[in-house]
């Protein structure tokens, strides 16, 4: 039904109407929530070092880790020490936490976990992201600026800078709040933010767009991480993608960009992957996405492969941060 319903919001038609009514009731609900915040009806807490958030207006998948990957990166290119904290969605954890590169995805959830073995910094996450900025600080006294992975919506955490990442194939769909569209909020969102990154889409520079593509062409073998393969040792043979991500069809799509002819296997985003899933008895490899890689590791078969991305941003983003965090 889900699935279903997240299919319609990037079409027009009778059942959007139906459900327009309660959009706009959620439309003055997100309205209201915001403005006590901003009048201080509801407690703001600001950390002692400045916050960059990165989110969306969008339900589903629009490629913000690669996005916090990319600002660490050059945060730490500028002599900064970045943390990350996260809501650790997905994962079973009810309590404020550290994520390191043992964690289990099932616990910590599969981005942060993702986070931890690709960024080198610390990551913590909790419901309660003040709380999560405050445990992390305490613990990582080193740290002097805090990315926020998702959390675009949670006003309880001050933020210094606000960027919006789009995904420029599904944009914002029919443009309607849910449960008639995709959005959490109004259009109008987008225009109060600092940055908006449009992931493989054009961008506009006076909009204070930035265009965002995704690279990456090297698999890494899930049961032996070292073990390496380019796109062309996997020609001729049988090949099954699965993706458990907001944008399956966005991963189908690069690894046929890489020359490559798979037979797709589409899961819900953070899906919980099993043994089962990964028993395709005719295939000569398996090829993932390296957020459902670490979900497998434990069961992966030696012809699972993973195949990790990095962002490319271009138009400055980076100096458009420094400038907002400058004098902090």
């Amino acid at each position: 039904m889900l699935a279903w319903l997240e299919r319609q919001w990037y079409r027009s038609g009778w059942w959007m109407r139906m459900l327009l009514p309660v959009s706009w009731f959620l439309m003055a609900v997100v309205w209201l929530r915001r403005k006590c915040y901003q009048t201080g009806v509801f407690v703001t807490w600001r950390a002692s070092v400045p916050v960059i958030v990165v989110g969306n207006i969008t339900l589903g998948g629009t490629g913000k880790t690669p996005v916090v990957l990319w600002l660490v990166e050059f945060l730490k290119s500028q002599g900064f020490h970045p943390g990350i904290i996260s809501r650790g969605y997905g994962g079973d954890a009810l309590v404020t936490m550290a994520v390191i590169s043992s964690s289990q995805a099932s616990i910590v959830g599969d981005e942060p976990l993702l986070l931890a073995r690709r960024a080198a910094c610390p990551v913590w996450i909790g419901r309660n992201r003040p709380a999560a900025a405050r445990a992390l600080l305490a613990a990582n006294p080193e740290c002097n600026v805090l990315v926020s992975d998702d959390g675009l919506q949670h006003y309880a955490l001050a933020r210094d800078v606000e960027i919006v990442v789009v995904d420029g194939r599904r944009r914002f769909g029919n443009g309607a709040l849910l449960p008639a569209g995709p959005l959490r909020e109004t259009l109008r969102r987008v225009s109060d933010a600092d940055a908006v990154v449009i992931n493989g889409g054009l961008a506009d520079p006076v909009r204070q767009e930035y265009a965002m593509t995704l690279r990456g062409d090297q698999f890494h073998r899930l049961n032996a991480d070292a073990e390496t393969a380019m796109a062309t040792d996997f020609k001729g043979q049988c090949l099954h993608a699965i993706a458990g991500i907001g944008d399956p069809v966005r991963f189908f799509n690069h690894l046929r960009a890489l020359g490559l002819e798979v037979i797709n296997h589409a899961f819900p985003d953070h899906h919980r992957f099993a043994a089962e899933d990964l028993q395709i008895d005719h295939a000569d490899a398996i090829l993932m996405t390296e957020k459902d890689a670490v979900k497998c590791r434990e069961f992966a078969a030696s012809k699972a492969w993973y195949l990790p991305v990095k962002a490319v941003i271009s138009g400055g983003l980076g100096e458009k941060v420094l400038q907002k965090i400058k004098g902090f």
